[in-house]
């Protein structure tokens, strides 16, 4: 490896909104230009909380790497693939999870709270509870160096550090142990003011059109407080706002949060002028989206080749395990 690696995933239960491209992929684009770069499907990990009906998973899969494309992820700077199409990932969790105490998974911040906040699912299963195991040999699979992720996601790399250090006590030094790549991701509020996410149905999904965009800005929640049109509004508490200081020029910010204040300015409009700065700022991924759909089997192609080379290089690790072993 001559560059620091990176390895990083994303579960495709669903279309991506601006929340993942904000969160995840903005800070991909940058990664793939300084970085050895693994970015994958994480298909298994769906079956964590979607197992009862696998039926769009396939689906989204193809939809979700089409949006990474659209947005310029470079399949010839960093390697794009489905985490099922190879199998070493399976086998390597298999293996951690003979040796990964049932307590450290306990602990797991996310174990309960996610037991909590998805009421209607049974997640009392073993695969939810060992996800941080598969997570762990995703990432050791490939001998990463850096993980992105924010400060609330800490905790997770740390079973991943644990997992990968209780190999290589046990056995002989196979794993680096990744180090935290801290991102900045800005809290994005969807239409209701709460976390954008499609179990909310507040989302602007980057598939959106124009029309659709224009349509759910409109219907976005602005400050609760300002009840008529004459009333003095305050930006700082506008839901709507959150995304004005990721879409509307500084120029045009400059005059709007004064207007507000004052009343100079009313919702309806402020909401209008969001729309249309969102339409043109989107209108380049929207187009090429267009165009990379239009293309018969590409995705397809791209998961296969990106497969393959993580194959490669994961039947490598999976050697030097099997060794350590002693198998």
């Amino acid at each position: 490896m001559g560059r620091n690696r990176v390895v990083s995933g994303m579960r495709p239960t669903g279309k991506l909104h601006l929340g993942h491209f904000h969160g995840v992929l903005d800070n991909w684009l940058k990664l793939q230009e300084e970085y050895d770069c693994f970015f994958f499907a994480a298909d298994w990990h769906s079956l964590t909380t979607e197992y009862a009906d696998t039926s769009a998973i396939r689906e989204n899969t193809r939809d979700m790497v089409l949006d990474w494309l659209a947005f310029g992820l470079d399949p010839k700077k960093c390697t794009i693939f489905e985490q099922s199409m190879v199998p070493h990932h399976a086998e390597l969790n298999l293996i951690l999870g003979m040796i990964t105490p049932v307590s450290w998974l306990e602990r797991n911040p996310t174990y309960k709270e996610m037991q909590e906040n998805l009421e209607h699912r049974d997640l009392s299963t073993f695969g939810f509870l060992g996800y941080p195991v598969l997570m762990a040999a995703d990432i050791i699979l490939y001998k990463a160096t850096r993980v992105p992720v924010g400060h609330d996601q800490i905790p997770h790399l740390e079973i991943t550090r644990e997992i990968a250090r209780r190999f290589n006590h046990l056995y002989t030094p196979v794993f680096p142990e990744p180090e935290a790549l801290l991102t900045e991701t800005p809290k994005l509020l969807g239409l209701d003011g709460r976390k954008m996410s499609k179990s909310y149905g507040n989302s602007v999904y980057l598939s959106d059109d124009a029309d659709e965009t224009r349509k759910k800005v409109m219907s976005m929640v602005t400050d609760t407080a300002r009840v008529r049109r004459a009333d003095p509004g305050e930006p700082d508490n506008c839901v709507a706002f959150n995304l004005h200081r990721l879409y509307v020029p500084q120029e045009k910010l400059d005059e709007i949060v004064p207007a507000c204040r004052s009343a100079a300015i009313g919702c309806v409009e402020c909401k209008k002028i969001l729309a249309e700065c969102m339409v043109e700022r989107l209108a380049p991924f929207r187009e090429k989206r267009k165009e990379l759909a239009a293309q018969s089997g590409l995705v397809n192609q791209v998961l296969e080749e990106g497969s393959r080379r993580a194959t490669e290089e994961s039947g490598a690790t999976l050697a030097e395990v099997r060794s350590a072993l002693k198998f």
